[in-house]
């Protein structure tokens, strides 16, 4: 994403990293994926069409994803993801 983010619209920030400022509890952010929009700090599927709908080619993407009909589908997929995101990571160090 952030070789996408030609413009550099969207600050990105290691939470892993102990000296990262994290608005909300670490673990959490470590939990699933957030963004800031404006003042909202989103997550889920939320973030992700946040930050498609900052970058110019993913736009469209982050329209339609942002939808309010095709935001639960979208979150629900995401919440299968990390469900299965462990052995991912085991198949994939």
């Amino acid at each position: 994403m952030q070789r996408l983010d030609r413009r550099q619209a969207i600050l990105f920030i290691d939470a892993s990293d102990p000296g990262a400022h994290c608005p909300v509890d670490r673990a959490e952010i470590l939990s699933r994926f957030h963004a800031r929009e404006g003042a909202r700090l989103l997550s889920g599927a939320a973030a992700f069409a946040a930050m498609w709908r900052a970058i110019p080619i993913l736009r469209p993407l982050g329209v339609v994803a942002g939808w309010s009909p095709v935001t639960p589908i979208l979150e629900a997929g995401y919440r299968a993801f990390l469900r299965l995101r462990p052995r991912l990571q085991r198949l994939f160090p």
